[in-house]
């Protein structure tokens, strides 16, 4: 809080003053003391006028707009009436003879209530000119009274008597208290249901102990309040919020009670804001504060949280005592009157009026006072007088401009000194101003001016001097406009963005949105703009390739756009509303594309609005007219790395990849020495196509084969050619394939799907690539297709890519072709052409694979015959024995090695009687007991069983011949 201005004259020395700030734009400040007279200051305590009276003044008060102040004075029967428009007095016969003793303006309407010393009433209507006395309203002093937004007037006064009167002056009701009433107030009667009904209800102080309340409903039920005797007397009391009131008391206690229905006088909040005395309490509805004086101190509190204590200002100068305290309407200023005839004025609140240029800000820092910095630069602040209360202020590199409604001031900033150059008037009334090196563009009534700040000195072309914006038979309006060093660029209503190149004067680029540009934010070079539309989206747009980007996640309370000035964080910009800051990232150069994406965000404190946004740090203008500086959240990593712990680095190393911050990241990763830690940055670098320092961090990890591939594709000039490259380095095929087809070299693609065909099977999209850009390879991916249809079942389309496959001039290729053909061909049934197929095909392994395939299909005879063909004779043999083909497995025995085939055939021929050829094939079965069974039982051989028996030593066998001679004795 900062004082702006103190009034110390010598005629008021000793005494109390009187004050009264102008009621809504709170200009006018009217102050007056012992000495006969009303003074006017403006808010910068510059005296404006005076009024001179017969007397000492009674009651002054402003009237509802604050265009009419209205005095009273002792030994006058007059009503001085001074007016702001013109700044003229005038004077008013109220008719009546006896002295005055109050006077109060209407809340809603022009009537002004006069009360005398005698119990009389005087309305007076200031825009009829007509008066309405009234004789009788009391009997004795009317002291106090308040008008309802119904125009019912309430009075008070020594009679201890309180009337309720129309604008007519005809009294509808009174009732008699207890004591003297005083500072009297209509108010909103709270319901049970948190409703309210009209302003009905009237409070008043008793005899400066007890607070009354009379609900103008039920006059016979008035109900009070009384306080504990060691807080003294009421001083001043307040309404706000919903229904609370609060309670300033002489000996320093501060509290707040409920009116609510069922609730009344229930205490809310009670402290002792003050250790020996209270003087008065002000509410500032705007700022949501209430503030107290006494003990030579003003504290200033939060409506919200009564505990939260805002501000203490000491006034250690004012030994015997202060007196009022008074807001005005906007909460801007604060004026405390003292005991001993002084005023003091303090800025509470200042317009947050700021600008920013590269890394120089300007901004408001008291009403008639811009402070110019460089925060970055180092550079000391340049605190500048200035001559009107600004609405509106920009910097630039060398100039700054402060202006209210159609005029603007401009100041040279000098190395130590500010010189003002000169005032300009516009064509309307200026919304913003802009300003760069040498060019000032204003924005007024839907049209830019662009002109020189100083033409004299840079001996300019006249037609370079000033241009008006957009061109006469150009029907649009401008909503928002921004300049930089080389261009002047503006948003219309009719969604166009164009681009005037200063140097060549003339538009170089312009741009079409389907809806009105309500706001932009070039980056410090213009070579990216943010532009937020009717609709609340937000877009960033590169007027290089004239394409727009959709900002994600932008909220529709954005109120403001800063790019990153750092120079190495080009892409980094915020978007702020009155709670948050939002970080996005612009990556231009991705292996997806350029993008933004949304970092993170951050809490900002209440009243903060952002200036400037440098390496992460936010310096943000606040409303005493100071500057905070906030670092982003997604720029913690910025703080010192030493003493931090993995856990914590982790998500700093995300931010960091996040914001391109690779050589941060390198750091990071150097300090966790963690693999997992520097394969992400590896990716991100991928990602964001920095292949040389992709290849640093795979020589870092001992990545060679990668190191190698990298170095052989850095390069690469095609963009499209090097992103797909780098898909397939980050396994996105798909993405990898799009980008070779869009690059240079388009048959890339197909290496792409060499890649992935085994995992993805992506077949389809091979043979479409294939038949527009090679041909040639349609018949190798028709037979890898063929293959993986075969092991899912679907022969038919099977058959027919292995077809497709056959070239006719390669043969290993050519030969796997007909070898699915053959097998397919017996699958989907067609028997002979695949036997065909098979026999001619120089492979073993196919003859067994579609005998095997005939095998199960019951096709004995053509599956024994691929099988002899492929001189797979065990498994001929077999399927000759299930055919009964007797014939073609005795021929086979010489090449069949199984015994069981052997055994299968003996007992066939034993089973036919054909002994002879049954031994010989039991003797290759190596079944020796059925070789001595058949010699003995059929061939009547013993001698050849005698000489098995001793060559074979089979016990079995030896009973079986003992047993034939046993019998033959």
């Amino acid at each position: 809080m900062k004082r702006i201005f103190s009034l110390l004259e010598k005629t008021w020395l000793g005494a109390p003053i009187q004050f009264a700030w102008q009621k809504t734009s709170g200009n006018y400040l009217a102050v007056t003391g012992a000495d006969y007279i009303v003074k006017i200051f403006d808010r910068h305590g510059q005296k404006r006028s005076e009024i001179n009276l017969p007397g000492n003044c009674v009651a002054m008060d402003w009237d509802k707009d604050g265009d009419v102040l209205a005095v009273i004075a002792e030994k006058s029967s007059c009503i001085y009436l001074w007016d702001a428009n013109t700044n003229k007095t005038s004077q008013l016969d109220n008719g009546m003879r006896d002295q005055m003793s109050f006077l109060l303006w209407s809340k809603v309407g022009s009537f002004l209530a006069v009360g005398t010393v005698k119990g009389n009433l005087l309305i007076y209507n200031h825009q009829t000119s007509r008066k309405i006395p009234v004789l009788g309203k009391h009997t004795k002093r009317i002291t106090c009274g308040c008008w309802n937004a119904e125009n019912l007037l309430a009075l008070g006064g020594e009679d201890k008597m309180i009337t309720v009167s129309n604008q007519e002056g005809d009294t509808i009701r009174q009732t008699q208290v207890r004591s003297e009433p005083s500072n009297m107030q209509f108010f909103l009667m709270k319901m049970d249901d948190r409703t309210s009904a009209a302003e009905s209800m009237i409070s008043v102080v008793l005899g400066k102990k007890t607070l009354f309340f009379l609900n103008l409903n039920e006059p016979d039920n008035p109900a009070d309040l009384e306080f504990q005797q060691d807080f003294g007397n009421i001083v001043c009391y307040n309404w706000y919020g919903d229904g609370r009131i609060m309670i300033g008391f002489s000996c320093g206690h501060f509290v707040v009670i409920s009116t609510h229905t069922g609730e009344l006088g229930q205490e809310i909040f009670q402290a002792r804001n003050h250790k020996d005395n209270l003087t008065s309490i002000a509410v500032s509805q705007t700022l949501n504060k209430v503030a107290t004086c006494g003990d030579n101190c003003i504290k200033i509190q939060d409506l919200v949280d009564l505990k939260d204590m805002y501000v203490i200002l000491n006034l250690d100068e004012e030994n015997k005592g202060l007196g009022t305290l008074s807001w005005t309407d906007d909460g801007q200023l604060l004026a405390l009157s003292t005991q001993r005839g002084s005023l003091h004025v303090f800025l509470t609140k200042l317009p947050i009026l700021g600008d920013a240029c590269s890394t120089r800000i300007a901004y408001l820092t008291s009403l008639l006072e811009v402070t110019v910095a460089n925060p970055v630069e180092g550079e000391l602040p340049i605190t500048v007088s200035v001559d009107v209360e600004p609405n509106f202020v920009a910097v630039g590199l060398y100039h700054l401009a402060v202006g209210m409604n159609n005029r603007a001031w401009f100041y040279v900033l000098g190395e130590n000194a500010v010189k003002k150059l000169k005032d300009m008037e516009y064509l309307g009334t200026v919304a913003s101003i802009c300003l760069h090196s040498d060019y000032a563009a204003a924005l007024f009534e839907g049209k830019v001016q662009l002109h020189l700040i100083e033409s004299e000195i840079l001996d300019a072309q006249e037609e370079r001097e000033t241009r008006l914006f957009p061109a006469v038979d150009d029907k649009c309006r401008i909503l928002c406009h921004a300049l930089t060093s080389d261009f002047l660029i503006y948003g219309t209503d009719t969604g166009v963005v164009q681009y005037f190149y200063i140097e060549d004067w003339q538009f170089v680029n312009d741009y079409r949105h389907p809806v009105s540009v309500k706001k932009i934010f070039p980056d410090p070079n213009g070579t990216r703009l943010v532009f937020i539309d009717e609709k609340s989206d937000g877009f960033v747009y590169c007027p290089v390739n004239d394409a727009t980007y959709e900002i994600p996640d932008f909220s529709p309370t954005i109120k403001g756009v800063l790019w990153e000035n750092w120079p190495m964080d080009k892409g980094v910009f915020i978007a702020y509303d009155d709670d948050k800051v939002y970080t996005y990232v612009f990556h231009k150069d991705t292996i997806q594309g350029a993008k933004v994406i949304l970092a993170g965000s951050t809490k900002v404190p209440f009243a903060h609005k952002p200036l400037l946004l440098y390496n992460g740090e936010l310096t943000c203008q606040t409303q005493s007219g100071k500057v905070n500086n906030i670092y982003l959240s997604t720029h913690g990593f910025l703080s010192n790395l030493k003493d931090t712990g993995p856990d914590e680095l982790r998500p700093m190393l995300a931010q960091n990849l996040m914001l391109k911050r690779f050589s941060d990241a390198w750091e990071m990763c150097r300090i966790l020495n963690d693999e997992a830690a520097w394969n992400e940055l590896a990716r991100a670098c991928l990602h964001h196509m920095e292949v040389e320092f992709a290849i640093r961090v795979y020589r870092r990890i001992g990545n060679v084969g990668i190191v190698m591939s990298l170095e052989q594709i850095k390069g690469i000039e095609d963009y499209n050619l090097l992103a797909g490259h780098l898909a397939m380095f980050t396994n996105d095929y798909n993405l990898a394939q799009d980008l070779y087809l869009a690059s240079s070299c388009p048959i890339a693609a197909l290496e792409v799907w060499q890649q992935m065909r085994r995992d993805l099977q992506h077949w389809d999209s091979a043979l479409q690539l294939a038949k527009h850009l090679a041909p040639d390879q349609i018949p190798f991916i028709s037979k890898e297709y063929a293959i993986q249809l075969e092991f899912a079942g679907d022969y038919v389309n099977a058959l027919a890519h292995y077809e497709k496959g056959i070239t006719g001039d390669n043969k290993e290729h050519d030969e796997a072709c007909l070898a699915g053909v053959a097998q397919m061909s017996i699958r989907m049934g067609d028997i002979r052409r695949g036997v065909n197929q098979a026999l001619k095909h120089p492979s073993r392994v196919l003859k067994r694979d579609c005998g095997a395939i005939l095998e199960n299909m019951k096709q004995f005879s053509e599956a024994a015959q691929l099988y002899e063909k492929g001189l797979y004779y065990d498994k001929a043999a077999s399927v000759y024995i299930r055919s009964k083909n007797w014939a073609k497995v005795g021929d086979l025995l010489p090449h069949v090695s199984s015994p069981k085939i052997h055994l299968q055939y003996a007992k066939a021929k034993e089973a036919d009687g054909r002994y002879k050829e049954a031994v010989v094939a039991y003797e290759n079965a190596k079944q020796w007991q059925s070789v001595i069974r058949i010699y003995l039982d059929h061939l009547n051989n013993p001698e050849k069983a005698v000489n098995i028996v001793r060559e074979t030593q089979s016990l079995d066998g030896a009973k079986m011949v003992a047993r034939f001679f046993s019998t033959a004795w």
